[in-house]
């Protein structure tokens, strides 16, 4: 199904079996909802269940504009109105949990889990390729030597992402959300793994300092895919969190 909203047409699955609590569930960068499938299938028998293509991903239409984080949860909320869906508990991977951490830290949230998601900016030495564009950049008549190079330099999902999405990965990463998240009150459970490089678990452990009722699990091993690595256990951990019986 597609709805309209804040101009852009959002692709999603809804799952309506006329229960109290919508679990919603946000992918990752560069995903889309079928990655979401092996956890959201295993409770469309107990909840409504809500899988989201984010704008720009998968059967989602791009945003106008390179939207921040705080937009894509605006966003989010308006489609849970417009679905007349009143209690959400939120699932985010990565990207898809920073939005969940900005959507919680504003709007109503039953329960939080979030797999791998950032809340601040990752300090790395650019590769003296990327400090050379920078300077080029500001030189005005260089600049077309510079937008030859920026399809040649940064992260695959930059290279691989429109204008508008690069404008969006740009602005993701460099939002720090964490006065944002001290203001979440639900109960918040963390997902990681202990091998993740693009999220490091000490990040996981920061957000359980954060965020007043939180705590962490940790899959020894596994990567930022933790929660697919481990599915089973994911699930038994999250049917305690969410009080299933199977």
């Amino acid at each position: 199904m597609q709805k309209e909203v804040m101009a852009a047409k959002i692709n999603y699955r809804f799952t309506n079996i006329d229960k109290d609590i919508t679990l919603v569930f946000l992918h990752g960068w560069g995903q889309n909802i079928e990655m979401m499938y092996p956890l959201s299938e295993k409770y469309e028998e107990h909840f409504n269940t809500l899988v989201i293509d984010l704008p720009g991903f998968g059967k989602s239409a791009e945003p106008e504009s390179a939207w921040s984080v705080y937009d894509y949860s605006e966003a989010i909320h308006n489609l849970i109105k417009d679905l007349g869906i009143k209690k959400v508990i939120l699932i985010g991977h990565s990207f898809g949990g920073k939005i969940a951490l900005v959507y919680a830290s504003r709007y109503q949230t039953e329960k939080l889990i979030c797999f791998g998601s950032p809340y601040c900016k990752e300090l790395k030495k650019l590769p003296l390729k990327n400090r050379i564009y920078k300077r080029i950049k500001k030189i005005f008549f260089l600049k077309w030597i510079a937008n030859i190079m920026k399809n040649y330099i940064g992260s695959n999902d930059y290279k691989k992402a429109s204008e508008t999405m690069r404008g969006v990965l740009v602005k993701s990463v460099n939002t720090e959300i964490g006065e944002d998240v001290k203001k979440i009150k639900c109960p918040t459970l963390l997902i990681w793994g202990s091998l993740d490089t693009a999220v490091p678990l000490k990040r996981a452990y920061e957000l359980e300092k954060l965020i007043p009722d939180a705590g962490v699990v940790v899959y020894e091993g596994a990567t930022h895919y933790a929660y697919l690595e481990h599915l089973n256990d994911c699930i038994r951990v999250l049917d305690n969190f969410f009080n299933v019986r199977r």
